[in-house]
Formats: C-alpha cells, structure tokens, sequence
C-alpha cells in the first residue's frame, strides 16, 4: 500500500485542496482499503480499485460541506479558492495557482477527469473503470474541460 499512498493523497489533494483534510481522507481511504479488500474481484487493477475509493470518498467529503454550512456551489468553490490563497505550497507559482483555481471552477465530474488524465496521467480506458463511464464520453469531458481552462486562464 506505501507505493499508492502518495498517488492516493495527491488525487484528494486536488479534489479538496486542504492539506489536513486530504491526509485525513487519505487515511481513511487505506482503513477502508484495509477492510475491503477481500471484496476485491480483481476485475480492475488494484490502483483503479483504490482510485475509485479515493474519488468517492473525496466526493464524500465536499458533498458533506457543502451541506453542513448550507453553501451553494459557487461558495464552496469560493471557499476551495480562499484555501489554495493561504496554502503554501502554490505560494510563488503562479500559473500553477491559476490552474488550480481554473480547476475549481470546473463541474465536479470534468475536473476529475481533467486531474486524472493530466496530473496522474491516466487512460482514458483506466478513468472510464474508475467512474464507470464511456471512453468517449470521457474524451468530449476532457476537451471541454480543457477548453474551459483555457478561457478562465486567460480572462484571468
């Protein structure tokens, strides 16, 4: 498991932007990992199993702030935003903090197909076993979102 951990709290990372709460998501990714993994049927590879853990889980945990301060989207990613300003890890990189923050004006499912394809470089055939969607839908999602990014990146 120590060779996925750091790929599993990356792909957290930038789903909900906070240090503190992608380590606790990530910890609780393996505890989960741990106790299922004799469900594992092997149909996938095994990363592709814990990406999707990982995915959901992430997904869990903003679906749980947006409801427990009663934010609309926008505010949640006005709120993500406010957080990547402070983190010290994008301090002094500035296109990398207008790609994160292009990133999070994304829907939900276009950014992660974005943060799988270009950060963790993935297939398209591996993202389509991990959201259990179309090749082809996944490609035109990739392409928009690109397209999206590009246009927030230079109105920006």
């Amino acid at each position: 498991m120590d060779k996925y951990q750091e790929k599993v709290y990356w792909v957290i990372r930038r789903m909900v932007i906070a240090h503190d709460a992608a380590d606790d998501i990530a910890q609780e990714v393996f505890v989960k990992v741990w106790k299922n993994i004799g469900s594992f049927k092997g149909n996938s590879k095994l990363y592709t199993w814990i990406y999707r853990i990982a995915t959901n889980e992430a997904l869990n945990y903003l679906r749980k702030k947006k409801r427990r301060f009663f934010l609309p989207i926008g505010d949640v990613e006005h709120e993500l935003s406010s957080t990547l300003d402070a983190d010290n890890f994008y301090s002094g990189d500035e296109i990398q903090m207008k790609l994160q923050k292009s990133l999070l004006k994304l829907p939900e499912k276009q950014r992660m197909v974005f943060n799988m394809k270009y950060f963790e470089e993935m297939k398209f055939k591996d993202i389509a076993e991990v959201m259990d969607v179309s090749v082809g839908s996944l490609k035109a999602q990739y392409h928009h979102a690109v397209k999206k990014i590009e246009k927030f990146i230079q109105e920006d």
